[in-house]
Parts: structure tokens; sequence; C-alpha cells
């Protein structure tokens, strides 16, 4: 369980009572898209023919763009929650990263979920003696992604969430 109990006010949208802006939700969605598609070859090396994660990714920015309505990108979640089932290791944890990028149109909070997947992905894609370093090393690069206008609010949130994403973000 990724999401809290306690919902913070910032991560939820304006027209749901809460202070996020459209605009950061669109922020928050594509940072959670490319953390999921950094490590999406974790799983399509795997599985080269499922192309159910990308699909969810994929779904994402489609409603960022517009293209899509949130129920279609948050619908896409499920498939690639349903292709982690199918798989262990790196793969699995690639294909939630995706699954919960999808879901990031329908609760901002999801964007976490991406990330802290992606960071596990890394982690188990990578021998066990390197598996810190590689955890690490993603989540420099993930960091390096984030957009300056919501930095400070993801940050905050890792630091909030991090037991319930495995301390990932303060490993």
């Amino acid at each position: 369980m990724i999401l809290s109990t306690e919902r913070d006010p910032r991560l939820v949208t304006i027209r749901r009572g809460g202070t996020l802006t459209d605009e950061d939700h669109r922020l928050l969605a594509a940072w959670a898209a490319a953390c999921a598609e950094h490590v999406l070859p974790c799983f399509e090396t795997a599985r080269p023919d499922d192309d159910r994660p990308r699909r969810g990714i994929e779904a994402i920015r489609s409603w960022i763009r517009g293209e899509l309505r949130m129920m279609e990108s948050r619908g896409a979640a499920f498939p690639a929650n349903a292709a982690a089932r199918e798989v262990d290791g790196a793969a699995r944890f690639a294909a939630l990263s995706a699954g919960q990028a999808a879901a990031v149109a329908h609760v901002a909070e999801h964007d976490l979920g991406a990330a802290a997947y992606a960071l596990r992905a890394a982690a188990a894609g990578a021998a066990q003696q390197e598996s810190l370093e590689a955890l690490r090393h993603e989540r420099d690069w993930q960091l390096a992604r984030l957009p300056d206008e919501v930095r400070s609010l993801v940050v905050e949130d890792q630091r909030r969430r991090d037991g319930l994403c495995w301390g990932v973000f303060s490993a």
C-alpha cells in the first residue's frame, strides 16, 4: 500500500477540494511516466510480446495531452498490473511502476508509486551486491528529471511516505 490514509491536500486537485493545479498534476504524471519508462526494459526483456505496461505509460501521456479521459488512463493501470502478476523480480516491479503511472490521472499520489516501483525494479535488476547502488543511481536519475515546479512537493511527499514505499527514498 503506497497511499497513506491521510491525503495531502497539496496532492489533491482543486476541483476535488485540494490545492493541486491541473498543470502541476500533469507535471507529476509526466514525471511518473518517465520513471516507469526508464525501467520498462526490465519487463520488456522478460516479456517482449506483452505491451500492457507500455500501453499504461502511453495512456498517461495521452491523458497529459488531453487525448484521453481520466478514467481511460486509470483503466490502463489494470492490465499493466495484471502483467506484473505474471512475472517476478525486476520485471514485476517495472510493470507495477507502469500501472502506478497510468493511475496518476485518477489520483496524483500514484506518482510516488511509479517512482518507488521503478526504484525497486532497478534494485532487483542488479546483482545482489550492487542493488543498493543501482537503487541510488535510479533515485538520482529520477530526481534529476523532477520538474522544479513540483520538486519540493514530491521531495516532502517522499519523506512523508517513505515508510509506505519500502524505504526506497531514504536508502
